[in-house]
């Protein structure tokens, strides 16, 4: 088996490398997304109205959603690069937030929001799959 991973330094090593891509997405999905509050909270003529919207909240509230969000994806992304067991389970929690926000927001800015999902199921599915202890 030449591309298994055979030793537990290997394993903590594609841990690590994996963390830190999730880190990365986390963090560039915090960035997104507070640049998408910050829009939003100036009441910028970028988004699209949806009157009929059955999750309808004022643009400035939703962009302090996504501000709050950001800043605490921002915070455990950087916490991710330690490899705290705290960061990865804020993360998981964190990133589910933020899928949903954008998720829910779709109809103000589309493009946006499916940027934002992806980066944050790529971060996702990185924090859901790492397992550093050897299994057994």
């Amino acid at each position: 088996m030449p591309n298994a991973v055979k030793s537990g330094g290997d394993r903590n090593a594609l841990a690590s490398g994996v963390v830190a891509v999730a880190a990365v997405m986390l963090l560039l999905a915090g960035v997104l997304n507070l640049f998408r509050g910050i829009m939003a909270i100036t009441d910028d003529p970028v988004f699209a109205p949806a009157p009929d919207y059955a999750f309808r909240f004022s643009l400035t509230a939703w962009g302090w959603i996504h501000v709050v969000l950001a800043v605490i994806a921002v915070l455990v992304g950087l916490g991710l690069f330690r490899l705290a067991r705290w960061a990865r389970v804020a993360g998981i929690v964190i990133t589910a937030l933020l899928i949903i926000a954008n998720f829910l927001s779709i109809p103000a800015y589309p493009l946006w929001s499916i940027i934002v999902i992806g980066a944050a199921t790529i971060a996702l599915w990185g924090l859901c799959t790492v397992r550093r202890e050897p299994v057994g």
